[in-house]
């Protein structure tokens, strides 16, 4: 079954710290007392010098480094893409029908590691929970 914006949801909030932004939709992880966002809806510009748009099928996640960008795009082109806008940055767009929920959940929560606080990682991986 391919993955919706409800999975996002219910996936990202089912990790430790982690909450809904009050605006769009987006999920960070609080890390020093601050919310640090690692899933959030693409913003896509449809006509030049209009403002962007949400796009509901696209979620933006982030990633280690650039190195495994890379790897996503390279391994699958029809679920990852990136554009001008995230040259540089440790994100990857996530085409949402193009993936199962199962994968969607292992991209999120890599995400969410990249922003967590190491020893709330720490924790999650000593309950078995990151497995």
């Amino acid at each position: 079954m391919v993955a919706s914006q409800e999975d996002v949801r219910r996936i990202a909030l089912s990790l430790p710290e982690t909450s809904q932004g009050e605006t769009g939709f987006g999920f960070g992880v609080l890390n020093k007392g601050k919310s640090k966002g690692f899933a959030w809806v693409w913003q896509e510009r449809i006509e030049p010098k209009k403002p962007k748009v949400p796009n509901h099928d696209v979620i933006a996640i982030r990633v280690a480094d650039e190195l495994e960008k890379q790897m996503l795009l390279a391994a699958d082109s029809a679920k990852f893409f990136t554009e001008p806008h995230y040259n540089g940055f440790p994100a990857i767009l996530v085409r949402l029908p193009a993936v199962e929920a199962d994968e969607l959940a292992e991209l999120l929560t890599d995400g969410w590691r990249c922003m967590a606080p190491l020893s709330l990682v720490k924790e999650f991986d000593a309950h078995g929970e990151g497995e």
